[in-house]
């Protein structure tokens, strides 16, 4: 049985949906535990007791990053604070990796036993960083099923404990309730377009899938749209999109579900959430060309998608990256996939094995479980 006082942190919104699912496991696991935090949103809901809000560490941007040190500062030094004085069971750190491999490492100094939740993608990019990695939890789990090997080479143990998007595509509407939601014919082929949810990203690429959005409309002329908004995208940043003839659909609407014909994604978990409604898709990503040079000397994987990259690093879904992200390939991509159901199940046969891949667990329980074990066995 744990403590009644845990302590967990997020430090965005993804974060905050993630952790809520643990605070939540928690509270139904051991009825009269107090779990205390950076909380978000749903974290409140789930029932964490807030030390800060979430939205303290927000950083917009590189050049929002110095004048947010000396607030990031002092709520690194508060929970530093509460955690001397309340003496929590365990930390649970959620994602957010610069702050909480940093923060973890001090509160292990402090006796704190600290377990990460989603483990950074070091094997991606910054592998430099195992050592600080590993003075900064005691425990770490993995969302990505060939995660653990990984690290394990590296001098880390970590497990897996399930991929949240697995959890959140089980459900959701059906194909033919999207598009009577939508108001699209039910014969009709309906095509998804993620823009992305960044600023820089849907300023790269709004442009281009506006015209390929035309050009597919003059060749399939019952073809429709459907464009998902991302949490605190401004509408009127994709209205291009809008005068295509995209039709919006929040994406946090409850039963969010984009089972659509085929999509075409900007790189990111929307392309995994896509592998597991089992949709064609092709991936598409614009960026600096400093951005690019970086990556392609610092990223130690082939594909930029995480479906391709569980699968092996291979392009399953193809990837339009850079100079081939444009009009004329995207469009020479797609029209398979609406036109020639082969094109698409050669996806889909792959996707079955993605599905198998990442299996059916619960994260939540699995870090509650991981974290009971860890403290339950001596090593807090």
């Amino acid at each position: 049985m744990l403590s009644n006082n845990i302590f967990i942190s997020a430090g965005e919104v993804s974060g905050d949906m993630h952790a809520a699912t643990v605070v939540d496991e928690l509270v139904k696991r051991y009825p009269g535990i107090s779990v205390t935090g950076i909380a978000g949103t749903r974290m409140l809901e789930a029932g964490c007791q807030p030390l800060h809000g979430m939205h303290e560490m927000n950083v917009m941007g590189i050049s929002d990053v110095l004048p947010a040190l000396p607030r990031i500062h002092r709520i690194e030094k508060s929970i530093l604070h509460w955690c001397a004085e309340s003496r929590p069971a365990a930390a649970i750190l959620v994602d957010f990796s610069s702050f909480h491999m940093r923060l973890g490492r001090k509160l292990r100094a402090m006796g704190i036993p600290v377990l990460h939740f989603i483990a950074p993608k070091l094997w991606a990019w910054g592998s430099w960083r195992v050592r600080k990695l590993r003075q900064s939890q005691d425990a770490l789990a993995c969302i990505l099923p060939f995660e653990p090997e990984w690290f394990a080479r590296n001098g880390i143990s970590a497990s897996y404990v399930g991929n949240p998007s697995v959890v959140a595509c089980q459900g959701g509407w059906s194909k033919d309730a999207l598009k009577a939601r939508l108001g699209v014919d039910r014969d009709a082929r309906l095509l998804a377009v993620l823009p992305g949810s960044r600023s820089q990203e849907i300023k790269a690429h709004v442009p281009v899938l506006a015209e390929v959005m035309q050009r597919l409309k003059k060749t399939e002329p019952s073809l429709a749209f459907v464009v998902p908004v991302a949490p605190g995208v401004a509408r009127e940043s994709l209205e291009a999109l809008w005068r295509s003839g995209g039709l919006p659909l929040e994406r946090q609407e409850p039963d969010y579900a984009l089972r659509v014909d085929a999509a075409i994604a900007v790189s990111g978990t929307a392309t995994l959430e896509l592998a597991l409604w089992n949709v064609p898709t092709v991936l598409v990503y614009k960026t600096s060309a400093l951005t690019m040079f970086l990556a392609q000397r610092l990223v130690g994987v082939k594909c930029a998608g995480l479906a391709n990259i569980i699968l092996d690093d291979r392009p399953v879904m193809p990837e339009l990256i850079q100079k081939d992200c444009t009009v004329e390939a995207i469009v020479e991509h797609v029209l398979p996939l609406l036109q020639n159901a082969d094109a698409g199940e050669i996806q889909q046969t792959e996707f079955e094995e993605l599905r198998r891949r990442l299996g059916v667990l619960s994260p939540a329980h699995g870090v509650v479980d991981m974290l009971d074990d860890f403290i339950m066995g001596g090593k807090g």
